[in-house]
């Protein structure tokens, strides 16, 4: 049986979690503890609008949100200023507010908008899903927690980060578009409202005479295709462009698939479109990684991950004090942003902030002063 370890690293104002099955990273989250996205929370809600063109309603939800409920998850029969509980079943994303269902919750609700409960985090959704994973923090209060829920026995304090150098280095690459394959190559990821493009270059590869290697090659990078679909958390409709190949040839690829579409039960292989596209639907549920990351990457984005690396020197270095040198953009979000800096501060106090106009993105710079 393969070895799975939920690794959890806990940083100001960030919450990173990966599941690794034989130290092969197969889930990948990042969630923003002061906005979580919603997903299993359960609310006390109120019918603002009926939408009978889209089979459902619209719900006003507490803190300003508006949710839609179809009528096969529960709005079928109920009048506009019903009150009545139910669930995010899909995050927002893409504009439009979360998805909820009113299934399993029975009797008549009263107002205000409230909500009732938080659904799980994703160390505590990975942990249900893989009994038998054990779950190692770098993140004291996130360990005690994560222990009260889970039982001591699973969960582990490291001293050291809970992200390997390779684990960074995987997350690096989810947060760009751009995926090298081995032997040469790349995917690259092109997400737009409508749709999610996948284009497969072959790299030195192109244009060899050698058809079972360029066999081969589209076969790997196809799994790896439909394994980033998956670690980013991507929905929809998606095309794939292999390298080469004509149509026919396109087709003996399809039961490669299998394996990796098994590993995926929200995934579903339509068939190839005319101009010889792999075409897929993917359920959405989770936030979409590049939106909660910024395509390109925000300038919160930016500001945590220096708050990350400035909070690694601050461990090694206490007592000292720390200044953070970025754009006066990547400033402004920490500022607004709940709680970052006051953790950062919690950990080695509070940072100076020295704005830099002509700061590039990425270089980003928090040090000792």
């Amino acid at each position: 049986m393969a070895e799975a370890l939920i690794h959890v690293s806990v940083s100001p104002g960030e919450q990173r979690t990966a599941l690794t099955l034989d130290g092969r990273l197969e889930a990948a989250f990042t969630e923003r503890p002061a906005r979580p996205e919603g997903v299993g929370d359960v609310h006390v809600a109120r019918l603002s609008a009926r939408a009978p063109a889209m089979g459902g309603a619209f719900l006003a939800l507490a803190g300003g949100e508006t949710g839609f409920l179809p009528d096969t998850e529960g709005a079928k029969g109920r009048h506009e200023g019903a009150w009545l509980r139910v669930t995010v079943t899909r995050a927002a994303q893409g504009g439009k507010g979360p998805r909820l269902s009113a299934k399993g919750h029975e009797g008549a609700e009263q107002g205000p908008l409230r909500l009732i409960a938080r659904g799980p985090d994703a160390p505590r959704l990975l942990a249900a899903r893989h009994p038998q994973a054990r779950l190692v923090v770098d993140h004291a209060a996130t360990a005690a927690r994560l222990r009260a829920a889970l039982g001591a026995e699973r969960v582990t304090l490291s001293p050291a980060p809970a992200f390997s150098e390779e684990l960074e280095e995987e997350f690096e690459t989810l947060a760009g578009m751009a995926v090298p394959l081995p032997g040469g190559g790349r995917l690259t990821l092109h997400p737009t409202p409508a749709l999610l493009a996948i284009d497969i270059d072959a790299g030195t590869q192109a244009g060899g005479r050698d058809a079972a290697a360029h066999h081969r090659l589209n076969a790997a990078a196809l799994a790896e295709a439909l394994r980033q679909i998956r670690l980013r958390h991507l929905a929809g409709a998606i095309l794939v462009d292999m390298a080469g190949m004509a149509v026919k040839k396109r087709q003996e690829l399809l039961p490669w698939l299998k394996p990796a579409l098994a590993a995926d039960p929200d995934l579903r292989l339509l068939g190839l479109t005319g101009l010889g596209l792999l075409e897929f639907q993917r359920r959405r549920t989770h936030t979409p990684l590049h939106e909660v990351l910024g395509h390109p990457l925000s300038p919160l984005t930016r500001g945590l991950a220096a708050l990350r690396r400035g909070a690694r020197d601050a461990a090694a270095r206490p007592g000292g004090r720390w200044a953070l040198t970025a754009h006066p953009a990547v400033l402004e979000a920490l500022r607004h942003w709940p709680g970052a800096l006051e953790e950062f501060a919690a950990l080695a106090g509070m940072p100076e902030l020295r704005p830099d106009p002509l700061c590039p993105a990425g270089q980003e710079h928090l040090h000792a002063v």
